[in-house]
């Protein structure tokens, strides 16, 4: 059965919630979202790219993987 599963995602969702500003009551800008929603998706594509990396065997394929890495690692530095 998935309850396992299931258990992990609200458990992450959960972590999650707590790690978010604890601000009683102040909704966040629409600036910070757009930042929030942008780190989400630098983060989701350097995951994609270290997965690559990993499975990668071409070493012009690891070059250009490895170059995509350290851009996406400048572009989230440059969020803080």
């Amino acid at each position: 059965m998935a309850r396992g599963w299931e258990s992990k995602s609200v458990e992450s969702q959960i972590e999650a919630a707590a790690a978010a500003p604890a601000k009683a009551g102040v909704r966040p800008t629409a600036e910070e979202l757009a930042r929030q929603r942008e780190r989400q998706s630098l983060e989701l594509a350097r995951t994609k790219v270290q997965r690559d990396l990993a499975a990668a065997t071409h070493v012009r394929h690891r070059a250009m993987l490895e170059a995509a890495l350290k851009h996406l690692d400048g572009q989230i530095a440059g969020l803080h």
